[in-house]
């Protein structure tokens, strides 16, 4: 809260005794009725400078006095009040910035989203399951207060993404890939271009609607282009004439995310599997899982082998494309580091 329940409620109740003894006071000194002294008792405290309801005695006069110093005292810690809690308010925020940015600075191979709309929102509860680190910039403050819902410890810096002191800020010299899902897709496009310049080795993956975007996003420098509406249609498809596969990946199914099941582990420089087939490996026999695709390093654009084959073998820098849960991809990840 902004205020203090037990400042607020003694301030209130100064002002409550001071207008009940006020009344009282007149009242009982001048003699005048209910009414006429509340009124008085008011525009005294308050300072409004009215004229007096009626000629007041020496007695009365005194008394105003007296009112009139309660209610500036009253004013005064009420405007303290109000400077204090404004105070701590920006001294809040303040500090949540600063926090904010000392853990981004000790960011490394993080995830940077632009934009939590309904495509960013997801994209964010993926990394969450998947628990990679990442960084949100949304200049929205209420979309970015309403992320704490999905995360409480979510990372937000509030400013405009197609800034390159923005992008900066998120860490773009240590990240290893970056989301731009704004809404506007001359925005993504401007995203792509800064996130390109300032960090050539960055994954960039960009939202667009329509083709002639979509070809705009490759040459602007993204590495994958999604649209929803295209994606959504080729799901919905598949429902309709394979939906099997639709089940066995669970898409469809609520609450079960992708990342979950298909995941990917890259064979470090010095890991006993590399030079040695995918049979002599044994994968499935000491993590569980199932190879379903390799990502042979230097490769034209790093094609992807599909199925692979038991004599392949396997070299530094390939990624190994598995099925499984988190556990088992953990395991794979210590096999193959």
């Amino acid at each position: 809260m902004i205020f203090r329940g037990s400042q607020v409620a003694m301030v209130v109740a100064f002002f409550v005794l001071l207008v009940v003894v006020g009344t009282v006071g007149y009242a009982w000194i001048e003699g005048w009725n209910w009414a006429d002294s509340f009124y008085m008792t008011i525009i005294t405290i308050t300072a409004v400078g009215y004229h007096e309801v009626h000629p007041l005695t020496q007695a009365g006069r005194y008394w105003t006095i007296l009112m009139l110093i309660g209610g500036l005292t009253g004013l005064a810690a009420w405007f303290a009040l109000i400077t204090t809690s404004m105070v701590r308010m920006d001294l809040r925020n303040t500090y949540r910035k600063r926090a904010t940015m000392k853990r981004i600075r000790r960011m490394k191979d993080h995830v940077i989203v632009c934009g939590s709309g309904r495509m960013g929102t997801q994209v964010i509860v993926e990394l969450l399951g998947a628990k990679k680190d990442y960084v949100v910039i949304e200049s929205d403050p209420e979309a970015a207060e309403a992320l704490r819902n999905v995360d409480p410890d979510v990372l937000v810096i509030d400013d405009d993404a197609a800034e390159d002191r923005v992008l900066r800020r998120a860490g773009i010299d240590s990240a290893m890939g970056l989301v731009t899902c704004l809404s506007a897709d001359a925005d993504n496009l401007f995203v792509c271009l800064s996130a390109r310049h300032l960090n050539s080795k960055l994954v960039v993956i960009a939202r667009a609607e329509g083709k002639s975007t979509t070809a705009k996003m490759y040459q602007a420098g993204a590495d994958h282009v999604v649209s929803p509406n295209v994606t959504g249609a080729v799901w919905v498809a598949s429902l309709l004439t394979r939906p099997s596969v639709a089940s066995f990946l669970d898409v469809a199914s609520t609450g079960v995310h992708l990342s979950r099941h298909i995941d990917q582990a890259t064979v470090g420089g010095r890991a006993k599997i590399r030079g040695l087939t995918l049979k002599e490996a044994r994968i499935p026999e000491r993590t569980g899982l199932v190879v379903i695709a390799v990502s042979k390093r230097g490769s034209p654009g790093k094609d992807i082998l599909f199925n692979p084959k038991a004599d392949m073998r396997l070299g530094a820098g390939d990624d190994l494309i598995v099925l499984g849960d988190h556990d088992q991809v953990a395991k794979l990840r210590a096999y193959v580091s």
